[in-house]
């Protein structure tokens, strides 16, 4: 199989190059106009499949289809959004030599309109695919595993790229020529517009039983999901998808400017784009995780509800994400599963299980959500995952009404007065060994918990609930004025709780004032086990338990 990528060194090229690394008899051509780019490109591969280098010019498209007759010809240059004149240029070439095509397009316009192809396509036997990527062709196969259980008003979506990523100077040509300009979109089941890069919206991506990412801002992006995503699915009222680049900063700063064109009437920004690429990829702070959701709101067997598709890479595999859906019909055509010719977007040429297969062989964890006021707490925050965890540490986090557990713990405090003050104010226990431990678990009809933790007569208490707002997908336990965010997170057979925000009377603190320490639980011996450290940065070790317990 021989394999034409334009821009294949570029952002989207060269990490599909890397994604096809590892294939047998496939011969990559990294091609665009920049001869050294593409030479130093390949002379940095260690792939197995074979590259090299191809000075072309998109003008000479034709010619280099007769002379290297490839079997695929992928687009990833880009900005589709800014093609002038036959923005089509490529695809009539490629049909016309009878070579199947594929491209990255995130412009709306560009993809909408690939359809007036598929004739000629069918007829020369080639498929032709637009817009084969995470936007529109991952969401649409999240989409189509919700109507088998709910038909779906309201979809909203939006992906968080790593701030170690780094943008390309063509996704930023892109945004900024439709930032500060009407979007199409549906809302209230009616054609309408919104502000593009000028409408904002907050979500927490959150896998069950994995590390969330932070609380993120989105902003509205003009992608083929707005329109392809409606027409094939008619019951959908409301549309909406956002990116969520950081720092949030600077985010909010391209937020204003966005406005400030809208109101203004003020020419494109797409002459800042060097300036916002440099303070862009100068910022590169913060965990190296990235990730995307899709929310969907409907109705199941007469009732309302929304179920959520979240997504977290770590590291550099998230930029792949992108990527990943022409990999996919590339090996799927490899093995004789090509596509079936014409020309269309690429919205129901993956389903979501082709995607899962690309995601084990990554650093990817995905799961579902699903919103129900009639779940316990921690069934409720682990989702599906809760029912594979040992049965101890299920049926202490499913307590009913009223529970309560006996055992055994050895306690360590630490010395200074400081720590013995800040003890004292939350009844954490006293140093001891094999101390008695009673704790008892009281649930409400709201669904918070109440946990009384009795050390040898000296009692500590705190109420546990689902965080909402920036704390959505993470329980909120309060200590009197004092509530700490916590990640539930499961780690080997056991949970992990891992602090992300702290807040004194609701006011949120400093990070340095968050308390760390080491706390999980497992099962051990057909016993629950607990392991809790308390540090503070300014203090350090406040206290430290562990120990067993068992129903009483």
């Amino acid at each position: 199989m021989k394999i034409l990528i334009l821009g294949g060194y570029g952002t989207f090229g060269g990490r599909l190059v890397h994604l096809l690394s590892d294939l047998l008899g496939v011969d990559i051509l990294v091609a665009g106009r920049d001869a050294v780019a593409a030479r130093e490109f390949c002379q940095r591969w260690t792939g197995i499949a074979s590259v090299r280098p191809l000075l072309l010019d998109r003008a000479n498209i034709a010619a280099a289809l007769a002379g290297e007759r490839p079997d695929i010809i992928v687009d990833a240059s880009g900005p589709f959004q800014a093609y002038r004149g036959d923005p089509y240029h490529v695809v009539r070439a490629a049909i016309a030599a009878g070579v199947n095509y594929l491209d990255f397009a995130d412009g709306a316009d560009f993809v909408d309109g690939i359809g007036q192809f598929d004739d000629a396509a069918r007829e020369r036997g080639v498929f032709v695919l637009s817009g084969v990527s995470s936007f529109p062709v991952l969401t649409s196969a999240v989409l189509r595993d919700l109507p088998k259980t709910m038909t779906i008003r309201r979809v909203s979506a939006g992906i968080a790229p790593s701030p170690h990523a780094g943008v390309g100077m063509n996704v930023l040509r892109a945004v900024l020529s439709y930032a500060g300009s009407p979007v199409r979109l549906r809302r209230n089941g009616k054609d309408a517009a919104g502000i593009g890069l000028g409408e904002s919206r907050r979500y927490t991506i959150a896998p069950p039983g994995e590390l969330p990412l932070a609380n993120t801002r989105f902003s509205l992006v003009d992608v083929p999901d707005l329109r392809l995503i409606p027409g094939a699915m008619p019951d959908i009222a409301d549309i909406w998808i956002g990116a969520g680049p950081v720092s949030e900063s600077l985010h909010r700063l391209l937020n204003l400017l966005a406005r400030l064109r809208y109101w203004l009437r003020l020419p494109s920004l797409v002459p800042l784009a060097a300036l916002c690429h440099r303070a862009l990829n100068a910022r590169r702070t913060g965990p190296h995780r990235g990730g995307m959701f899709v929310a969907a709101e409907g109705e199941r067997d007469g009732k309302t509800l929304c179920q959520s598709w979240h997504l977290v890479a770590e590291g550099d595999d998230g930029p792949l994400i992108p990527a990943m859906a022409i990999e996919a019909i590339i090996r799927k055509a490899k093995m004789e599963n090509r596509p079936v010719a014409g020309a269309r977007p690429a919205v129901k040429d993956l389903g979501l299980a082709d995607y899962q297969v690309l995601f084990r062989r990554r650093s990817i964890t995905h799961g579902w959500r699903e919103d129900s006021a009639a779940r316990a707490l921690y069934p409720k925050m682990l989702a599906d995952r809760f029912v594979h965890l040992p049965a101890q540490i299920q049926k202490l986090h499913n307590p009913g009404a009223r529970r309560v557990w006996r055992g055994r713990a050895d306690v360590t405090r630490a010395p200074g007065r400081l720590a013995r003050v800040i003890a004292a104010l939350f009844g954490l226990p006293r140093a001891g060994r094999d101390v008695p431990v009673e704790v008892t678990l009281a649930t409400d009809a709201e669904g918070r918990e109440t946990w009384t933790r009795d050390f040898a007569g000296l009692r500590m208490r705190s109420r546990q609930q689902a965080g909402r707002g920036r704390d959505a997908h993470l329980i909120v336990e309060r200590f009197g004025p004092v509530a700490v965010s916590l990640a539930v997170v499961i780690r080997g057979d056991g949970l992990a709780f891992i602090p992300r925000r702290c807040r004194l009377f609701g006011i949120p603190l400093p990070q340095r004032f968050v308390p760390t320490g080491e706390c999980h639980e497992y099962a051990e011996g057909g016993r629950f086990h607990f392991h809790v450290e308390i540090d503070l940065a300014w203090v350090g070790r406040v206290v430290a338990y562990h120990g067993w317990l068992e129903p009483a």
